[in-house]
C-alpha cells in the first residue's frame, strides 16, 4: 500500500508519518519546514502542484494532515485560513478523484464551534472529503497532546514539554472543558482504519473524560518536579464532548485519561533520557 501524508513536518503529521513509514511506502510533504530529509515540497493551496504530486505518487490512501490548527491565528488570516484549511482540502479531494484513491482526513470537534472560522473551514472540509469517491474516513480529534518527532512547533503540549526540559513554571487555564486526544492513539486509529480498509466513517477519537488544561498540566509537570499553577482565562470556547461508540463498533483502540497520561509520562521520560 502507498500512503501520501501531507503536511508531515507537522505537530500532528510528524508522528502519523513516523509512525506509518516503518509498515507502508509512505511519502510525506511539507510546506516551510523539513523536519525529515526526505519529505517533499508540497503547496496545498496550489491545485496544480497538488494534482501534480499526487498524480505522481498515485497513493492509494492519502491522509490529509496540513493544516494550520490555531483558532487564533486564522481569526487575524481569515483569508490565508480559508486557502490552507479549506481550499486545500479541496484541491486534496479534486486530486484524489483523479487517481482513485482513498482520503483519511484529519478534522477536528471545533466542527461544533459555527463561532470560529477555524471551525467553518473544518466543517466546509468535511463536506469535500465526502465526495471522495474511491472512500473516505474523518477523524475528530480534540485538542491533542502527546510526544511528536516535531517538538518545536507552537502547540501545547510542546509549550508544557518545554515547561519540563527548561525547568520553568507555567500558568494553564482551569476555564475551558475537553476530552483530550491522545497523538499515540490517533496514530493507533490510522492503523487500525488501514488494517481494517475502513472506508466512509466520520470518527471522533479521544477519551472520554473532559478536563481543563490545568488539569493535564497537574497530571504531567508535576512528576518532573515542574508546578503547575492555575488560573481562570475565562476561556468561552464551547466544551464539546462526543461520544466515542465509533471506535468499539469498528475495534479500534480506546484509551481511558489515566491510560493516556501513563504512556504521556512514558514517552516524556524516553525524551529527556535521549537529551542526556
Amino acid at each position: 500500500m502507498k500512503i501520501l501524508i501531507t503536511g508531515a513536518s507537522s505537530y500532528v503529521g510528524a508522528s502519523i508519518y513516523s509512525t506509518l513509514k516503518e509498515k507502508y511506502s509512505v511519502t510525506g510533504t511539507y510546506n516551510s519546514h523539513k523536519l525529515f530529509p526526505e519529505l517533499e515540497l508540497l503547496d496545498i493551496t496550489d491545485n496544480g502542484r497538488v494534482m501534480k504530486k499526487v498524480s505522481a505518487k498515485k497513493p492509494d490512501v492519502i491522509i490529509h494532515a496540513a493544516a494550520n490548527a490555531s483558532g487564533g491565528w486564522c481569526e487575524k488570516n481569515p483569508e490565508l485560513a480559508v486557502a490552507i484549511n479549506q481550499q486545500g482540502t479541496r484541491h486534496i479531494v479534486d486530486s484524489a478523484n483523479a487517481i482513485d484513491s482513498k482520503v483519511i482526513f484529519i478534522s477536528s470537534f471545533a466542527v461544533a464551534d459555527t463561532a470560529s472560522l477555524y471551525g467553518r473551514t473544518k466543517i466546509a472540509s468535511e463536506q469535500y472529503v465526502k465526495e471522495v469517491e474511491a472512500g473516505y474516513v474523518i477523524l475528530r480529534p480534540s485538542l491533542i497532546i502527546g510526544l511528536s518527532p516535531n517538538t518545536t512547533n507552537d502547540r501545547p503540549f510542546n509549550r508544557m514539554l518545554r515547561n519540563i526540559t527548561e525547568g520553568t513554571p507555567a500558568v494553564y487555564d482551569t476555564s475551558w472543558k475537553f476530552q483530550p486526544t491522545w497523538l499515540r492513539h490517533l496514530d493507533g486509529v490510522i492503523l487500525g482504519i488501514l488494517e481494517q480498509e475502513i472506508i466512509n466513517k466520520t470518527i471522533p477519537v479521544s477519551v472520554p473524560e473532559l478536563k481543563t488544561r490545568y488539569e493535564i498540566a497537574n497530571d504531567l509537570p508535576p512528576k518532573f518536579g515542574i508546578k503547575a499553577k492555575p488560573e481562570n482565562k475565562h476561556d468561552d470556547t464551547p466544551t464539546f464532548s462526543e461520544k466515542l461508540n465509533k471506535l468499539k463498533e469498528l475495534k479500534l483502540p480506546q484509551y481511558s485519561y489515566i491510560q493516556m497520561i501513563a504512556g504521556i509520562i512514558t514517552e516524556i521520560k524516553g525524551y529527556l533520557n535521549d537529551l542526556k
